[in-house]
């Protein structure tokens, strides 16, 4: 057992290892957060104007600029109302986005997070 009396912990490298992988997360984190609440922020303005039934025989127009109002009160970024599709389908009409949201990470490097969904519009029943 003469080799656990040597054994002393963690050395300066592997302190400042361990430091680093810390740090790193934590600016990874700072990032993304923002961009994953910016993405429920949308999610949450798209699932209030579908079930609005006034908009389930609504012009595109309309629903944009209902969408522009929820997104001024919340200030949405990354995404434009214009980038928003009204899609009709043989299931009924969506509201479709599809954007990328991009973050600096430092110098030449950056984060890149995907988001897309189809939301239904609310059926009105005649």
């Amino acid at each position: 057992m003469p080799s656990l009396q040597r054994q002393r912990g963690l050395g300066l490298f592997g302190l400042v290892f361990v430091l680093a992988v810390i740090a790193f997360l934590a600016i990874v984190g700072v990032k993304t957060v923002p961009m994953y609440l910016n993405q429920m922020k949308v999610a949450s303005a798209m699932s209030k104007i579908a079930a609005d039934p006034e908009n389930a025989n609504a012009d595109p127009l309309t629903i944009r600029k209902d969408l522009q109002k929820y997104w001024d009160i919340d200030d949405v970024e990354y995404l434009s109302v214009n980038d928003v599709k009204i899609k009709r389908t043989d299931r009924g009409r969506f509201i479709s986005y599809d954007y990328e949201a991009r973050e600096r990470l430092f110098y030449n490097i950056y984060i890149v997070i995907h988001f897309a969904d189809d939301v239904p519009l609310a059926n009105v029943q005649s």
